[in-house]
């Protein structure tokens, strides 16, 4: 009887669960036969965490361009190299000597260790930035400089910003390029006054944090239209910008995000402000040691004495901000810092080589093609098989834990805070979203109702219709999901 009525239940479960996979597939041919859909591509995979077999998938190989889902390879890939405490370094020295007046003979050096989060607006400190710097310059004596205050990013590369990055994208917040050297997210904020009349040229007020020798032209006009309609151009380390479009009439203090020109440049200005302010005079101003003659200064660490060790936020710290925000400039920064731990040198191309190397020889991901860390590029081509594996592949890591509270809650929290909203998916779907234009995709983790563990990935491209109704759309096929 006992025997009996554990076969009664095996067969139930079995047949609940291809009813289940039925009905999630019929779900999904009912959300790809929308017409909206009707001339957009789309690659869809579902597979169960225990049995690693797709339940459910449209085009699973396809590789498409996904938006900010690409930043579960940079974020995953770092997990794996760094590890949850790594902290990025900045360092500062000087070289020449101390005479017994307390004037330094020399320069002070800032050598940059790729630290996402120095100055960040996303961890705020209770006291100024440059504090414990400028404490440690006076306690070591240093009454007066006569050299300069030189910023070296050195060990990682100057590109600014990866391959296939838009022109439109480069000047405005979320196209900052990562540095060895970034400081307040890389971003400044212009203060904009806006004219009570509909077409007259809004005024810059302030400009925040002060950046010497930028030069902004001003084309933004006043408008009847709701929000932020203005863009910055403006290429790395050029201290030239330009602003068109337009920001509502009658506004007294409109604050529009831009890229900050030349992060290295930036940070030996900052440093260069503080000392001052504690009355030390530095005969040479600031400098960025990318465009002074290597002949006159030299960066020779083993020849220079330490002041000071400033250590970065915890890695696990910085990718919840990054996945729960979508922050571009710190999935960038994942580059950098696995490609310097690894290759001795941070850059771009080192950080991609490395995401290809970890994961392309494992089965699932073929064709697998990673242009950038936070998926601005529109060159990237990953498919949904490719994050179902990745995400299979973390599911079982070491780092699983912490990859996964990395991960915005539908309904909740993040990016994901109004997706499923008061429906079945709310605090059931643990996900990145990825939203450009043209572009919308979901990729991450479902625990179902019944206890069951899912990873998902649904990419569209080049779809009719509004974002926010493709999204509805995308939520109840993800609800379904979670009653499975």
């Amino acid at each position: 009887m006992k025997i009996l009525s554990l076969c009664i239940l095996f067969i139930f479960c079995v047949v609940n669960l291809n009813f289940g996979q039925i009905n999630i597939q019929n779900e999904l041919d009912k959300f790809i036969n929308d017409p909206n859909l009707t001339h957009a591509s789309i690659s869809v995979n579902v597979i169960d965490l225990e049995t690693n077999i797709s339940i459910s998938s449209k085009n699973p190989e396809l590789r498409l361009a996904t938006a900010s889902t690409a930043k579960l390879f940079s974020s995953a890939t770092a997990l794996e190299i760094l590890g949850d405490d790594f902290r990025a370094k900045t360092r500062m020295y000087y070289d020449g000597e101390i005479d017994s007046n307390g004037i330094l003979h020399g320069n002070i050096w800032i050598r940059g260790g790729g630290d996402p989060s120095f100055g960040s607006k996303y961890f705020p400190k209770e006291k100024p930035i440059f504090e414990d710097w400028v404490n440690a310059i006076h306690e070591i004596g240093i009454k007066k400089i006569n050299g300069a205050v030189i910023g070296d990013a050195s060990e990682f590369d100057y590109n600014g910003a990866p391959d296939g990055w838009s022109w439109s994208d480069l000047g405005n917040y979320y196209g900052a390029g990562a540095s060895g050297l970034t400081i307040h997210d890389n971003l400044i904020e212009l203060h904009f006054k806006t004219s009570s009349k509909v077409g007259e040229t809004s005024i810059i007020t302030k400009i925040e944090p002060e950046v010497e020798g930028l030069e902004i032209k001003n084309y933004v006009l006043s408008s009847q239209k709701r929000g932020d309609n203005s863009y910055i151009y403006g290429a790395p380390y050029s201290m030239d910008r330009f602003v068109t479009g337009t920001l509502p009439i009658s506004n007294s203090d409109f604050i529009v995000k831009g890229s900050l020109p030349d992060p290295e440049l930036q940070f030996s200005q900052e440093l260069l402000t503080a000392i001052n302010e504690k009355s030390i005079e530095v005969t040479k101003g600031h400098k960025s040691l990318r465009t002074i003659n290597k002949n006159d200064y030299k960066n020779d660490y083993s020849k220079m004495s330490l002041i000071h060790t400033h250590k970065g936020e915890r890695l696990i710290d910085i990718l919840r901000i990054t996945n729960h925000k979508s922050i571009n400039l710190y999935a960038e920064h994942m580059l950098y810092l696995i490609s310097h731990q690894k290759l001795n040198y941070g850059s771009i191309e080192g950080g991609l080589k490395l995401i290809h190397q970890k994961w392309s020889k494992e089965k699932g991901f073929q064709g697998l093609k990673v242009k950038d860390g936070s998926g601005l590029s529109r060159t990237n081509a990953i498919s949904a098989e490719n994050y179902t594996k990745l995400l299979y592949w973390m599911n079982k890591s070491k780092n699983a834990d912490f990859f996964f509270s990395t991960l915005p809650i539908a309904g909740e929290s993040g990016t994901l805070k109004s997706l499923c909203k008061g429906q079945s998916g709310q605090g059931r779907i643990f996900a990145k979203s990825g939203t450009m234009s043209g572009i919308k995709s979901y990729s991450g983790y479902v625990h179902s109702s019944s206890g069951k563990k899912f990873a998902f990935a649904i990419i569209v491209n080049n779809h009719l219709g509004s974002t926010s109704a493709l999204k509805r759309k995308m939520g109840l096929f993800l609800n379904k999901i979670a009653l499975l």
